[in-house]
């Protein structure tokens, strides 16, 4: 019996379904760079590498179109939070300007295996991997000093390293700085309330109601308090369903690789959240011996720009502090005003890089 043209079709397209699926879970690459003719670029890299950090597997995602340029490691959010498989759709641009170094840290992403000891979720071991890595890209690609971006809980990491090893770096860029969690949840909660009111959503109020008020010593409540502070516009600018979407189309990622990205995030600061809450960058880092920079969104209430400009008034920085207000954005300026935001790191670049 011959198969109907629809039936081939489809068995045609379960095909491809299939390998797709197979392809997707067993292959991680990512792609060169090449030029307007489609030839590799000859000095440009595009790594995505397992590399040996703290004791244990981590990877990371090196990219840039000239291995003579300068190099920027990125220190993500979350914690858990790992942005390299939706880097390079908003922030690509920055490759032909800088060695682009994505790092999924430990517990997170890539780097979230299934036997992962979440007792080694320490700030001071973050910090020494931070360390450790920064070396290890000095040494790689011959750089005295290299660039170092923190984005909120990677601010926290950032502004102790670059306090303590400010000879490794040319620049500390802040995206979305954590200050004091305490203050900034009260900061949030003020604001929050407000909002609330004026919405008039009555389940909104009962359940802020319920939380109380910061600081909130329960991991769970001060999720749960983040979450609203995000469903009014205080936090990702981008909504998880199309970051998803983005994701997805990432080579970078296998499919095992979004179930770890996924673990890793609603894992969060939770094993870390007691001592977290004692943090403080007033007294961590009261003053910087490289120029430093702050981009923060104005309608940015998980890390809110009040209290960034506080820390920004009082902070001895005497090679330069400069802060950069993106007055679309919340928590995620790189995201929500992604040209403003590269053109602002080229700048940096521009002002801070020798040679």
């Amino acid at each position: 019996m011959m198969l109907s043209k629809k039936a081939i079709i489809f068995g045609i397209i379960i095909i491809i379904f299939i390998a797709v699926f197979i392809w997707k879970q067993v292959f991680a690459w990512t792609p060169k760079i090449r030029d307007d003719k489609g030839s590799i670029k000859p000095n440009s890299i595009a790594s995505l590498e397992k590399t040996k950090i703290g004791g244990m597997d981590q990877w990371i995602l090196l990219r840039g179109n000239d291995i003579s340029n300068p190099v920027l490691l990125w220190l993500h959010g979350g914690p858990g939070a790992p942005l390299m498989p939706v880097a390079r759709h908003y922030n690509g641009a920055l490759e032909s300007e800088f060695i682009i170094v994505q790092w999924d840290q430990r517990g997170a992403g890539k780097s979230n295996p299934l036997d992962f000891d979440e007792q080694t979720m320490t700030f001071e071991q973050f910090c020494g991997d931070t360390h450790e890595l920064t070396q290890y890209l000095k040494k790689r690609f011959n750089k005295e000093k290299i660039y170092l971006v923190g984005h909120s809980w990677g601010t926290q990491i950032g502004s102790k390293v670059a306090y303590d090893y400010p000879n490794d770096y040319y620049a500390y860029i802040a995206v979305s700085q954590v200050v004091d969690p305490s203050i900034g949840n009260e900061i949030a909660h003020t604001w929050l309330q407000k909002e609330i009111d004026l919405s008039g959503n009555q389940a909104h109020l009962k359940r802020l109601k319920d939380l109380g008020t910061p600081p909130y010593t329960e991991h769970e409540d001060f999720v749960s308090f983040i979450k609203m502070v995000d469903s009014y516009g205080g936090g990702m600018d981008i909504g998880m369903d199309k970051l998803a979407l983005i994701a997805l189309k990432s080579p970078e990622y296998r499919l095992s690789d979004y179930y770890s990205w996924l673990k890793g995030a609603n894992r969060g600061s939770g094993p870390m959240w007691k001592s977290s809450l004692s943090f403080n960058v007033f007294q961590q880092s009261p003053r910087f011996l490289m120029p430093v920079y702050f981009f923060n969104g104005v309608k940015d209430y998980n890390t809110p720009l009040e209290l960034v400009e506080k820390y920004y008034e009082v902070l001895d920085a005497p090679k330069g502090k400069y802060l950069v207000r993106f007055e679309n954005s919340a928590h995620a300026p790189f995201m929500q005003e992604a040209e403003k935001f590269n053109n602002e790191l080229v700048r940096t670049k521009k002002e801070t890089y020798k040679k």
